[in-house]
């Protein structure tokens, strides 16, 4: 059911898709009853005629008046023009002139808001007349009538009215339509199209079912545009496009041809064509067979939009019209006719008149809504915001829907893009959920940022998860802020509710997280010790809790130790060292594991504690205990050294041993009581003491496994032979051989070691004595600038032509000959005194300059 704008009536249709109750394509027009004036109008009398502007309608009846109406239907003015049918009315673009014909031979032409016009009595019926589009204009003074003949009236110079015929011969003219230059018109034979700049006839498109009667069947004619011209006779559809021929081929014809770009045949009888955008509108007259009657009857007429094809077509969508007395009409009672502007359709018959529009997007939400789409009709209203006129409820129908579904989720989901920052809805949608007992559904949705609702509102929903879901409430209580509710409110509950169940950790640790908001930070601390919860370091640092750890080092050191220490080690401004050692004197496995970090972090800055260090080391720690006694320098030797003893740590006293200086006895403790020869081997390899090593092989002699050790690592330190000398007859010594081998072959790397340097050293002296050698064979520039380094004048006497001798080093340095130092102690040689004096070597090897 649509009801319409244009007046109060309601219209009904129904479309054959909509038959189908599985089918949910959507219709693509919307109808409604053209009423207010016309529905007293057609009482009376019936509709013949009607032409559309975009302003204005002008309807004309078989009484033969003409009606000026609104788009809403109602009359403007009324024309009386003939006692009989008129027959057809025609208006130019403006709309100022008004073109009319009826049965009985009148031809109206003239203005609607001027005295000028144009009346005829002809002496046989008019069907047809049209004005130049341009009409007003006094250029364009022109329009055609349509009988027996077509005739063309113009108005000449001397303001009188100029008759042609432009063709007469083939019956009555039916159909006549005038755009810009060209007339299409149609009669018993076929259309015929004349171009009234050239004064030419260029097509003539013939009838193809010629056994219907033009007379019942009229010729529908439709221009889509300037050159495109649709035709609809019977059952069969063309559309013809008007093109220019080119100028090669034109001869004695005319200068534009018509191309019949697609045709094909429909199913029913064509009463009226209109285009819409590239598809066509088509008004069917339909005529079915029934099951009772053996003849046809009339069945209520069609308007189907389809898509031309270049041999075919396809249907967009088809309706079924009821309009009034269908049962009564035949196809040439009905019209259609449309208005370019708006792209409205008006469907005519005797006694109805119907609209029919493209629908729109509240039209498009409207039809979601009752096919209970609603998420797509939500989804639209916001796409097209600004085109939506009716339809602020859309959001709130679908929530209602899906609270009928039971699809609670998605409802409350909705509310948020719903509901948007109107309190109120979110107030009544909450209290809604309440009642059917699905608060939990709404709770992660409510609005916690600049719209704020009530903290009762908030309050009502915790309570609600804290009777039922002590995760969920936790989880709320994490999300929401607290100034989202009364917080004293929330802890009082969660007391309560802590008295019945006083050890559930989720309660505890949410009352926790109220008390940090509330900033009662202690009250917070307790319980996360007493949870050990993670968050417990944390909570620390962040609010500077420090003052209030000092008694509860030891509990925060059983739950997490590394974190405990590296907060208290990093804190010490805040809490001390000595508080620290205060807090765990009864704990020294924990008071261990501070002093082993706080030592790690830097060996001087608790250098008074090593000595304690080290019996927490040798009771808890054993395996850090030889570390701390390497990198330690504070720590006292002797004490260490009696722990060592006591517990018998032996490596740790051999390293304590050798630090005061007794490495004998610590050689002796290796070889005795760990009999470990690598190790006694590598403890002298590092204090490389020749005592050592004696005492080590005087140790050894008498045992043959550490004389093997000793034949294997003993050759880079020690002289073999001095091992092998002493080793007593017929000893067995596992592995002698080998040993004995690989003395030999270390023996023989270390000459192959000492013959590969020689060559290098003597490869490079030999190239740096060449290197010399070319040096000192360069020559050397003497000139004006030159320099005799003992007086300090120049080298070369200012007259040339005088005799002087210069002596010149290698090393660069001149000297006049009377200015060289004194021969050296050898005969013969001169050094550079320069040189010598620097240490840079002789300076020998004179060049002597003589002129």
């Amino acid at each position: 059911m649509y009801t319409g704008e244009h007046g109060s009536s309601t219209y009904s249709l129904d479309s054959r898709e909509g038959c189908n109750p599985f089918h949910v394509e959507e219709p693509k027009l919307k109808y409604e009853r053209l009423a207010n004036g016309v529905t007293e109008i057609l009482q009376k009398d019936a509709a013949s005629c009607m032409t559309v502007h975009d302003k204005f309608l002008a309807l004309g009846t078989h009484f033969g008046k003409v009606f000026l109406l609104d788009i809403q239907g109602n009359v403007t003015q009324k024309f009386e023009i003939s006692p009989v049918r008129i027959n057809q009315i025609s208006l130019d673009e403006s709309g100022e002139h008004v073109g009319i014909c009826s049965e009985d031979g009148k031809v109206q032409v003239f203005g609607l808001y001027t005295r000028e016009g144009f009346h005829e009595n002809f002496d046989c019926p008019v069907k047809v007349v049209a004005l130049h589009p341009r009409f007003s204009s006094s250029n364009y003074k022109q329009f055609v009538t349509g009988g027996n003949k077509l005739l063309l009236y113009e108005r000449n110079w001397l303001n009188r009215w100029k008759t042609s015929t432009l063709h007469e011969g083939e019956g009555t003219i039916t159909n006549v339509q005038w755009r810009a230059n060209l007339i299409a018109w149609a009669n018993n034979v076929g259309v015929k199209i004349y171009d009234i700049s050239t004064k030419q006839r260029i097509t003539n498109v013939l009838r193809d079912n010629v056994s219907l009667r033009p007379d019942m069947y009229p010729c529908s004619l439709c221009w889509k545009d300037n050159s495109t011209l649709i035709i609809g006779w019977g059952s069969s559809v063309k559309i013809c496009a008007v093109k220019e021929r080119d100028h090669t081929e034109m001869r004695d014809l005319p200068s534009r041809y018509v191309e019949i770009v697609s045709a094909f045949e429909t199913e029913f009888f064509i009463s009226g064509l209109a285009p819409l955008a590239d598809q066509l509108v088509h008004l069917y007259f339909v005529k079915e067979n029934s099951d009772h009657m053996e003849e046809e009857f009339r069945a209520r007429p069609r308007l189907d939009i389809i898509q031309p094809l270049p041999e075919g077509f396809e249907e967009i969508s088809s309706d079924a019209l009821t309009v009034r007395n269908f049962q009564e009409n035949e196809c040439r009672d009905y019209r259609l006719e449309h208005s370019e502007g708006e792209s409205l359709f008006y469907i005519i018959s005797p006694k109805d008149i119907v609209v029919a529009k493209e629908r729109d997007q509240d039209d498009h939400i409207d039809w979601l809504l009752d096919k209970k789409k609603y998420e797509e009709a939500l989804m639209a209203a916001e796409i097209s915001f600004k085109n939506v006129k009716r339809h602020e409820k859309i959001g709130m129908a679908y929530i209602n829907h899906l609270v009928e579904k039971g699809d609670y989720a998605t409802a409350a989901r909705k509310c948020q893009k719903v509901l948007g920052k109107n309190m109120e809805l979110w107030e009544n949608e909450v209290y809604r959920f309440k009642t059917i007992g699905q608060l939990k559904a709404i709770s992660q949705y409510l609005p916690r940022g600049d719209l704020r609702l009530r903290p009762a509102i908030y309050e009502m929903i915790l309570n609600e998860f804290l009777k039922t879901d002590y995760e969920g409430f936790a989880t709320l209580i994490r999300e929401w802020p607290g100034e989202l509710y009364n917080n004293m409110t929330i802890v009082q509950a969660v007391a309560d509710h802590l008295k019945k169940d006083p050890t559930n950790s989720t309660l505890l640790t949410t009352l926790a997280e109220l008390y940090t908001y509330d900033q009662r930070y202690d009250r917070a601390l307790e319980i996360y010790l007493r949870l050990r919860h993670k968050d417990v370091y944390q909570l620390i640092h962040k609010h500077n809790l420090f003052s209030s750890i000092e008694y509860k080092i030891v509990l925060l050191m059983d739950f997490d130790k590394e974190k405990a220490v590296d907060m208290l080690l990093d804190n010490e401004d805040k809490i001390s060292t000595d508080r620290v050692l205060e807090e765990l004197r009864d704990r020294p496995e924990l008071l261990h594991i501070y002093l082993h970090k706080l030592f790690k972090r830097d060996h001087h800055k608790g250098q008074r504690y090593h000595e304690r260090q080290i019996g927490l080391y040798a009771e808890y720690d054993r395996p850090n205990l030889l570390p701390f006694l390497r990198d330690s320098i504070h720590c006292p030797l002797e004490k260490a050294l009696e722990i060592c003893q006591e517990r018998n740590f032996v490596e740790e006293t051999v390293f304590l041993l050798s630090r005061m200086g007794n490495c004998r006895r610590a050689l002796q403790m290796i070889m005795e009581e760990l009999e470990d020869v690598d190790k006694a081997i590598e403890f002298a390899k590092e204090q490389d003491d020749a005592e050592l090593w004696e005492d080590l092989i005087f140790y050894s002699i008498d045992k043959p496994p550490f004389i093997t050790g000793l034949l294997n690592n003993i050759g880079t330190h020690v002289d073999p032979i001095l091992l092998i000398h002493r080793i007593k007859e017929r000893m067995e010594i596992p592995n002698l051989r080998d040993s004995l081998v690989k003395i030999l072959h270390d023996y023989n790397l270390q000459i192959l070691l000492r013959e590969g340097c020689k060559k290098i050293l003597v490869a490079d002296s030999l190239s740096l004595l060449q290197k010399m050698h070319r040096t000192q064979m360069r020559g050397v520039r003497v000139d004006e600038e030159s320099i005799c380094e003992s007086c300090h004048a120049s080298i070369l006497p200012s007259d040339m032509a005088q005799n002087f001798s210069v002596a010149v080093f290698h090393c660069r340095h001149m000297f006049h000959k009377e200015c060289l130092p004194s021969p050296g102690t050898i005969p013969g040689v001169q050094f550079c005194n320069i040189c010598s004096a620097k240490q840079r070597g002789p300076g020998s090897g004179i060049l002597e300059i003589k002129k």
